[in-house]
């Protein structure tokens, strides 16, 4: 099961970061000029054959608004927009123009400088013809004055290219209405044109501030609408907008007094009910058919919501006094799509619980709010001092009721830090996250020490600061004694060097760097020229060997290009690949299986 994970990770980042590496042999393209293509045998290709594609350098000023055509009969047309050098497109198109599986993209130069646009096919490599033209569009139009929308008023209008924009490159039209606090509002937004989001905020200091959007509902498909309470009385801006920059076209929008709110049960801390939901129970906060229970709390007061049905997906959502959502929750209860809520109240006062479905469906439920033990402050745990501790019935419990103790760290970005966890009462888990109010969990490992069920979680710090350690069994049952040791192993190894026609011998240890999956591995660079076809085999009688490819991005992230596991044998690890460009890549020797140590030959060859 792990192997098709790894694999599947690895076609996932191959499709989604694709480099614009052969921008500096592309054309350029010009605004106003129309170029005939061809997607064949012979053009770039993304890893593992998941498009075809030509480049084509843009030059443009900051804030120049472009829009690009790609026309194709012989496939599905794609467009893609980077700033030259970067992994990750600004902005993409796939069926944009509205004639069939032709594209247009249009997006705004953030900043002076070049830009790559790839023309793609928009899976596989099967290619054809295609013409591309480049236009530049009129400058967006200023934002005019709000138009004034009232109560029971449907206004019809439409965006055009010369209305205003948002930041994200959405035409935008700007309607303003008055709220007192606590009015509650439906704002429907619909078009045949486009696919329609709205947007509700407040002007702060001359720029919008967004408050609640709504793109989709269940009852409005692609329409939008907003269900939307006014926090304070004052004035409120509606924004009408599409869900994709460059849509253009009619809407209508509309403003109606919301539903009311369902009438709230009171609940008690400590309390459960046995509810059902029905067709005529009333709305909540949201719009989605609900039940509504009040109860009080005090500030610091950490409490647990839990939600059963077997007739519906549950959902629960908290709010305070004033119907501002504080947490919500749809399936973190052990197990099965029922719903568990910990919260720590930040003040004392009233709060309510909504229980409804996660999409509309009616049928019985159990609802219980309880108290749980606040989380202790976690003790503070030195690197390399190994301490002994205990899970017992008064610790307290995360979400999946399981028993724990925290310990607090602090390092330095890049810092590679090694937490083993061993106990012979119950099966260990181990969990890192940053320290704060409520704990969420950065990496974990369960039994990753090899032996048994003992854990040794390794992870990389991302950033300078403070972490929390989080211990505790695997299920919630487990209880008893444990030991914990927190190691601090340095910077990451920096990569070796490996020739083609090279053989490199080494021996994997606990030393060496850690991938994300906590297995160990050896890196080395090997200098290639675009298209060099390379067979790189990884031999090993101690571990499953597996063998990865890649190159290091601008931003210190690990591009995999290929990756093998078992294709020389069962242990032995065979990859043949062909590098798209030239440059600097690194291979690397490791393991199939966390914890593995041990020799291995590592062989890069170049294929005829």
């Amino acid at each position: 099961m792990r192997r098709q994970t790894i694999l599947a990770a690895v076609s996932l980042l191959a499709l989604s970061v694709a480099t614009p590496a052969l921008a500096q042999q592309a054309e350029t393209l010009s605004p106003g000029r129309t170029v005939e293509g061809q997607i064949a045998e012979g053009d770039a290709t993304a890893a593992e054959d998941a498009y075809r594609y030509d480049d084509y350098l843009i030059r443009a000023r900051a804030g120049q608004r472009l829009e690009a055509v790609m026309r194709a009969d012989d496939f599905d047309a794609y467009l893609e927009v980077f700033h030259q050098g970067d992994a990750e497109a600004m902005a993409s198109d796939d069926d944009g123009l509205g004639e069939g599986t032709h594209s247009r993209l249009r997006f705004t130069a953030d900043l002076a400088g070049t830009y790559v646009l790839r023309a793609r096919t928009l899976s596989g490599v099967e290619g054809g013809a295609y013409t591309l033209g480049l236009t530049q569009r009129p400058p967006a139009g200023r934002a005019p004055r709000p138009t004034g929308i009232r109560v029971g008023q449907s206004i019809r209008g439409a965006l055009t290219a010369g209305d205003p924009e948002s930041d994200g490159g959405q035409a935008y039209d700007a309607y303003a209405f008055r709220a007192r606090e606590g009015d509650r509002f439906t704002i429907d937004l619909t078009s045949e044109a486009f696919d329609p989001v709205v947007r509700v905020g407040q002007m702060r200091a001359g720029e919008f501030n967004e408050l609640a959007m709504n793109d989709d509902t269940l009852e409005t498909g692609l329409n939008s609408r907003l269900i939307f309470t006014a926090e304070t009385s004052g004035d409120y801006i509606i924004r009408a907008t599409p869900l994709s920059p460059g849509d253009e076209g009619a809407y209508t929008l509309a403003l109606a007094r919301g539903p009311e709110l369902a009438a709230a049960q009171a609940i008690e801390i400590g309390g459960s009910v046995e509810g059902s939901l029905a067709e005529g129970d009333g709305n909540g906060v949201g719009g989605s058919t609900a039940d509504t229970y009040r109860f009080s709390g005090q500030e610091g007061q950490r409490i647990r919501i839990d939600m059963s049905s077997e007739a519906f997906d549950t959902y629960v959502e908290l709010f305070d006094a004033g119907r501002v959502s504080l947490a919500e929750d749809d399936d973190g209860a052990a197990e099965g799509t029922n719903s568990r809520l910990i919260f720590t109240l930040p003040r004392t006062g009233v709060y309510f619980i909504e229980a409804r479905a996660f999409s509309e469906a009616t049928g019985a439920y159990s609802l219980s709010v309880t108290e749980v033990e606040p989380e202790k402050a976690p003790e503070a745990l030195a690197f390399g001092s190994p301490i002994q501790g205990e899970i017992s019935e008064t610790d307290p419990k995360d979400s999946e009721d399981r028993g724990y103790d925290a310990f607090a760290f602090s390092g330095v970005a890049g810092q590679r830090v090694q937490a083993i966890m061993r106990s012979g009462d119950f099966d260990t888990y181990l969990q890192v996250g940053r320290a704060g109010a409520e704990f969420e969990a950065l990496a974990s490992d369960d039994d990753g020490l090899g032996e048994g069920t003992d854990s040794r979680l390794s992870y990389t710090l991302p950033e300078d600061g403070d972490y929390v350690l989080r211990v505790s069994p695997l299920g919630s049952d487990g209880k008893g004694l444990y030991a914990l040791e927190l190691n601090d192993r340095g910077p990451q190894p920096l990569p070796g060097s490996v020739l083609v026609g090279a053989t490199a011998r080494g021996i994997l240890t606990e030393a060496d760097a850690t991938a994300q999956d906590n297995s160990f591995y050896d890196a080395y660079r090997v200098t290639l020229k675009e298209d060099e076809k390379l067979l790189i085999t990884m031999v090993s009688n101690e571990v499953d060997s597996f063998l990865v490819v890649g190159r290091e991005q601008a931003d210190g992230s690990f591009e995999v290009l290929g990756s093998d596991d078992d294709s020389l044998s069962d242990t032995h690890a065979k990859l043949e690949w062909t590098a798209p460009a030239d440059g600097v890549y690194e291979v690397r020797a490791g393991t199939f299986q966390q914890g593995q140590t041990g020799a291995y030959a590592l062989n890069v060859e170049k294929q005829p």
